[in-house]
């Protein structure tokens, strides 16, 4: 048995993680999905002091009060950055290292870095227009290449989501690296397609597994099975 703990992206929660879940508890396997402060269930937390550093302690806060070690680490989109952040500050409990379609930082950037230029302008964008200036509006679930039939219960979920958090720059020790085994999972059935640069820059590195599945940017919505085959693979 394994233990995985599986971080969501921007604007989701622990929610958008059920199907793949339950599929992994079915194979007999450990599985945690914390969601960040101020998004799903814990969205009545969201202010302007939420940061990159505010998410990465959510997770380490699991790793230590569940008193998890060995465990496979994952995480969808913006939880990339999460996982770097956990990875180099406690990579002895972590011996796998999961990128979902995410973003993979080094030292000094920050998710607007790593996004297309246009993408980050529409973030700022839409905090800019909001009533409190630090919440980012949920991208509608239709441009991130979701089926048809989820995209009502994708859209219905998600929640606004704190600026300060795509902003912060992570601050690395190259800790990181410790880790064992590095896996990027590419989602190609959409467009910007965030993930390429990280899945060209993986298939060249033999330090990384590269993958690459044919459906939207929510993996573990459109192919739960496929994705849970992937992390029953990299443990």
């Amino acid at each position: 048995m394994a233990t995985f703990v599986l971080v969501h992206g921007a604007w989701q929660g622990g929610w958008c993680w059920k199907r793949a879940a339950s599929l992994l508890r079915k194979a007999g396997h450990e599985v945690f999905t914390p969601t960040l402060t101020g998004l799903g269930e814990r969205a009545h937390l969201l202010d302007d002091k939420i940061d990159l550093d505010t998410h990465v302690q959510d997770v380490l806060g699991v790793l230590h009060y569940e008193e998890l070690s060995d465990i496979i680490l994952c995480g969808h989109s913006y939880g990339g950055m999460v996982i770097t952040g956990v990875a180099d500050r406690a990579p002895q409990h972590i011996s796998s290292l999961v990128y979902l379609d995410g973003l993979v930082p080094t030292d000094g950037q920050n998710t607007l870095d790593l996004l297309p230029t246009e993408v980050g302008a529409s973030l700022l964008e839409s905090a800019k227009i909001s009533d409190s200036g630090f919440r980012v509006a949920p991208t509608p679930a239709k441009e991130f290449g979701v089926n048809a039939q989820d995209r009502a219960w994708v859209d219905r979920l998600c929640v606004d989501h704190p600026l300060k958090s795509f902003e912060q720059s992570i601050r690395l020790k190259n800790r990181e690296t410790l880790v064992r085994r590095h896996v990027y999972i590419y989602a190609t059935g959409w467009s910007p397609g965030i993930g390429r640069p990280f899945f060209d820059r993986a298939q060249l590195d033999a330090e990384w597994q590269a993958v690459s599945l044919p459906c939207g940017h929510d993996v573990m919505i459109d192919m739960p099975q496929e994705l849970t085959q992937i992390l029953i693979a990299s443990i």
